[in-house]
């Protein structure tokens, strides 16, 4: 499980994905999440611009990350 730290109170999901190579821009999230599961603490997710905080867990293509 790999942590990724949140500077502010949250980041967003397209942010996450951009951060962690799974997309070039924020613009290709929407594309990324209809055609891959995404799961947040457990849950199927497809919004782009779901918040994600502090102790949030994240599942993406069978890697696995929280929010610090």
């Amino acid at each position: 499980m790999k942590t990724v730290k949140c500077k502010a109170e949250y980041i967003e999901l397209q942010q996450l994905l951009k951060m962690e190579d799974f997309i070039s821009s924020g613009g290709a999230a929407k594309y990324f999440l209809a055609e891959n599961e995404v799961f947040v603490n457990g849950e199927l997710e497809n919004r782009r611009g779901r918040k994600l905080r502090p102790g949030d867990t994240v599942k993406i293509l069978g890697k696995e990350f929280i929010i610090e």
